[in-house]
């Protein structure tokens, strides 16, 4: 199997072994962007199965991977709300 977690790439997120190509960087490619997994490999210089892989494990483990998307969207908005915005102008 070439998905690897490793707690120092990605935060320990699923990825393509000896790549820091997440699996939900993949699927978001092929399912929210409607790219090809084709399209996709080629892009992100990986190959046709690893892209395929990553999408099979994607949801073989969905109930994981909607946790993992939501808790990255609380984070960026943690960050949203606690980062430095300009003053308004009068």
């Amino acid at each position: 199997m070439s998905i690897a977690r490793d707690d120092d790439v990605l935060g320990g997120e699923p990825r393509i072994d000896g790549t820091r190509i997440g699996v939900r960087h993949v699927a978001a490619r092929v399912i929210d962007r409607g790219q090809s997994p084709a399209h996709v490999g080629d892009q992100l210089d990986v190959s046709l199965a690893e892209v395929y892989e990553s999408l099979s494990y994607y949801y073989a483990h969905i109930d994981e991977m909607r946790e993992l998307e939501a808790e990255n969207e609380a984070a960026f908005e943690r960050m949203q709300e606690t980062s430095l915005k300009p003053k308004e102008t009068v």
